[in-house]
């Protein structure tokens, strides 16, 4: 299968099913560094801090097409 038919958003769920063929090595790469070099204390300072903009953002509404 080549790198350009995958879904890897589907067919990856359980892990890379490219191995080294994956079209997306380096965000692989890039996040196993995050992880390692990260503390889990400051990960989830990030995650409190983008819940936190999250919740300040207007909503964003989605309103049908008229198709009149």
């Amino acid at each position: 299968m080549e790198p350009t038919q995958i879904n890897c958003a589907e067919a990856c769920k359980n892990g890379c099913v490219l191995g080294d063929q994956c079209p997306n090595t380096e965000y692989r790469d890039r996040a196993s560094k995050f992880i390692e070099n990260t503390s889990l204390d400051r990960m989830l300072e990030i995650a409190e801090e983008r819940i936190k903009r999250r919740m300040m953002e207007p909503p964003k509404w989605v309103l049908p097409d008229d198709e009149t």
